[in-house]
């Protein structure tokens, strides 16, 4: 299905026909279908709903730079519009960035929270990291005094040589969006979220740590961290019964 929102079709679905409804945000790059397994455990007790961002999956992009505070108006609206009420919010890496923001800047009457590998806090920057950058930005001047024609072939050698993988595979038109929204740090907003709230984190997750999700257990005081093991970055597809489980048993007593 596909609702329009600020000229911008999203594609949606939606499953079973219970009273409690719930909001499943996926991660960037990510689409509802990494999601089937959950929603088939869930459906019978629950109303679900799970979209397709702009510019991923069904979903149309619009010719502007988004934001994370762009993001989440969009989803604001689609609840709004949708007329779904109290929702139970599940996000799962970028998607916990937009439930950070519309349980902290909005008056959503939000049920409860459950965050799976969240992403939202400022990375530090190892020592690696940091020689990577710099030689990148080095190197990059230097193709400054190259002729015209060997310099784009120059730049994009750097360019796929030193850029990550999330970010080469992105469209380019979604290039800057994806930078406006991995440079925004949203600690503060994460110590004023005062709902109830469930933090599911794989143990070796390489992309957001572990220590992050320590973090976040500490900045929201109704929660609880429980940490799955042997699990990366995406316990819900590497571990599917034993996550999906433990979230039922989480959301079981909203069964209406």
């Amino acid at each position: 299905m596909y609702i329009n929102i600020d000229n911008i079709n999203i594609f949606y679905e939606k499953y079973g026909n219970r009273q409690q409804e719930i909001l499943i945000l996926p991660g960037w790059g990510d689409n509802r279908e990494t999601f089937n397994y959950l929603i088939n455990f869930l459906k019978d007790y629950f109303t679900i709903y799970i979209l397709d961002y702009p510019g991923f999956g069904n979903s149309s992009f619009p010719n502007v730079d988004l934001t994370i505070y762009d993001y989440a108006s969009l989803i604001n609206k689609f609840i709004l519009k949708l007329n779904i009420k109290e929702p139970i919010l599940i996000g799962h890496s970028f998607g916990g960035r937009i439930i950070i923001i519309l349980s902290t800047l909005y008056k959503l009457k939000i049920k409860k929270l459950l965050l799976i590998d969240i992403a939202g806090l400022r990375k530090k920057k190892d020592i690696k990291l940091f020689l990577k950058q710099t030689t990148y930005k080095l190197l990059k001047r230097l193709g400054i005094i190259l002729p015209k024609p060997l310099r784009k072939k120059y730049l994009n050698f750097l360019f796929n040589k030193f850029a990550s993988n999330d970010y080469k595979n992105l469209d380019k038109q979604l290039l800057k969006t994806f930078q406006n929204v991995v440079l925004e740090d949203l600690t503060d907003y994460i110590s004023k979220i005062n709902l109830e709230t469930l933090i599911l984190w794989g143990e070796y997750d390489d992309i957001t740590p572990l220590s992050d999700g320590i973090k976040i257990n500490k900045l929201i005081k109704n929660s609880c961290l429980i940490k799955i093991d042997n699990t990366k970055h995406f316990p819900y597809l590497e571990k599917k019964y034993l996550t999906s489980r433990i979230i039922f048993e989480y959301l079981k007593k909203d069964i209406i």
